[in-house]
């Protein structure tokens, strides 16, 4: 089952080539240098016209890593 729809990848295409041209622009209505940034405004945008795209995860609701039990067991 594929997590993203088509009309999601597609959005998300078409706000890489507005960064690549410089006319993305962000909430604050700065230029998008960033590609992170340009992936995570194609896919809110995807959500606003509809699109199948999982509901953005909170920080809280995010799992912890596995790090803290590495160290303690090299603590040993």
């Amino acid at each position: 089952m594929a997590k993203y729809g088509k009309a999601a990848s597609k959005t998300v295409k078409s706000a890489m080539r507005r960064r690549k041209r410089g006319t993305l622009k962000s909430g604050s209505g700065r230029t998008v240098k960033s590609r992170k940034q340009a992936i995570a405004i194609g896919l809110s945008e995807a959500r606003e016209k509809g699109a199948k795209v999982p509901r953005k995860r909170t920080g809280a609701s995010r799992k912890r890593t596995g790090g803290t039990k590495k160290k303690a067991a090299k603590k040993r």
